[in-house]
């Protein structure tokens, strides 16, 4: 295909999808249920055909000598095809976010002012590797009123095109157009180009992957960009902190699973805790393998522990999303100190204190500029199903339109409604 042929294609898709997203955007909560129902049942009857197509991407992939993460990644197994499919039904059975008008309140004039809350319209999602993110983001599409346009990496490519039939077959049964989820079916990087250019056709684009996509889709775009780049979480612990309780939550932060965004990659200790809790966590961390990074303060209480990996730490720690056995550990004097080191070096994903002093808690929820801030309790926390909201199709670190884990809601936007019975404005 010719530059301009897959460029023609992405707009025929686009045109399609933008006509498609009125069709969705008017219908009943109940058809697009339905869609959610039949696509959780069309997983279930069809998983023997899903694992046959996700076994082709999987062998190429090992074949084509991918690190056995990204490979692992890859695997669409019985239980991520039931988990996705009780996904749908999970989204089927919530509340309807489009339509809800709130703040309606009556002005001196008698007119009546509110917000209703609606569709984006269409977004574009470009992710790598996992083929469950088709049907996380299709469901939450099709729930919210959204078209939207999928492009998925092309190691998974079978996969994904198995399971977005799945996602037409089901529109189509439950009367919803069928073109309000499409899937780019061409492994030529182009097409990516030729989506993130397109504002007549694209109101929104989600990427999910690695940096340097991620940093690709900020950079080229043409249509907002919902996106994080980087998850430098912190914990600190605080001089009023349970020590017995920041054992627990550094622990579970750094090691619950070493690859999610939410995991923690820095610790800040206040130095008055120092002395008894760095030994203890060192110890911890010790057993499991955990490579500590540290600062002088910290090195000098770390190199004791029996079985401990520490090593000094470099400028650069300080600000690394790890994504593995890693963790950076310094000593702070001050709340103000961890506060100031969360700004210059965090990405304002997620940071967490772990204190019993009211003050310091409520300082450290105002004045830490992250998505997601927290007390006393893993930064792990930070996800859509942990949050209530049901499914998340991605975590935002921008501070415009929606931030933090991002669910339904965070793919509406509203319009302001006035309600009147007949009011004239005077001069």
């Amino acid at each position: 295909m010719t530059s301009a042929d897959l460029q023609a294609a992405i707009a025929h898709m686009g045109a399609a999808a933008r006509a498609a997203s009125a069709g969705l955007a008017a219908s009943p909560v109940a058809a697009r249920n339905a869609a959610l129902r039949a696509l959780a049942r069309r997983l279930r009857d069809g998983a023997a055909t899903l694992q046959d197509a996700n076994r082709r991407d999987v062998d190429a992939a090992g074949a084509a000598g991918l690190d056995a993460p990204l490979v692992d990644r890859l695997k669409l197994d019985a239980n991520a095809i039931e988990t996705v499919a009780q996904g749908c039904e999970q989204i089927a059975a919530m509340p309807d976010p489009i339509g809800e008008i709130t703040g309606l309140r009556e002005q001196p004039s008698g007119i009546r002012v509110g917000r209703m809350r609606v569709p984006i319209g269409v977004f574009a999602m470009i992710y790598e590797s996992r083929p469950n993110v088709t049907i996380e983001a299709a469901s939450l599409a099709i729930k919210s009123g959204n078209a939207c346009i999928l492009r998925g990496g092309s190691e998974a490519l079978q996969s994904n095109l198995a399971l977005a039939a799945l996602v037409r077959e089901s529109l189509v049964e439950a009367g919803l157009p069928p073109d309000a989820v499409q899937l780019v079916a061409t492994t030529d990087r182009a097409a990516v180009g030729f989506l993130i250019a397109a504002p007549e056709s694209v109101d929104m684009v989600i990427p999910r992957g690695g940096k340097s996509l991620i940093e690709r889709i900020a950079r080229e775009a043409k249509v907002p960009v919902l996106k994080h780049l980087d998850g430098n979480c912190h914990v600190y612990v605080d001089a009023a902190a349970d020590l017995a309780m920041a054992l627990r939550i550094v622990d579970n932060a750094k090691t619950q699973k070493l690859s999610p965004c939410n995991a923690a990659e820095s610790l800040l200790v206040h130095e008055a805790v120092a002395a008894r809790f760095l030994p203890a966590i060192g110890a911890t961390f010790a057993a499991k393998g955990v490579e500590m990074r540290a600062d002088p303060a910290a090195l000098a209480l770390l190199q004791g522990v029996a079985g401990a990996r520490v090593v000094a730490a470099r400028e650069a720690d300080w600000s690394e999303e790890y994504l593995a056995a890693i963790i950076s550990v310094k000593v702070v004097d001050s709340l103000d100190a961890a506060i100031r080191h969360i700004e210059r070096h965090g990405s304002h994903h997620t940071d967490a204190i772990v204190t019993d002093s009211h003050t310091a808690a409520t300082r450290f929820l105002r004045e830490v500029d992250s998505a997601s801030v927290m007390v006393n309790v893993s930064t792990r926390f930070a996800d859509g199903f942990e949050y209530g909201l049901g499914a998340e199709i991605g975590i935002s670190t921008d501070k415009l339109h929606a931030r933090g884990p991002v669910g339904l809601e965070g793919l509406t936007s509203q319009k302001w409604v006035v309600l009147g019975q007949g009011e004239l404005r005077g001069g």
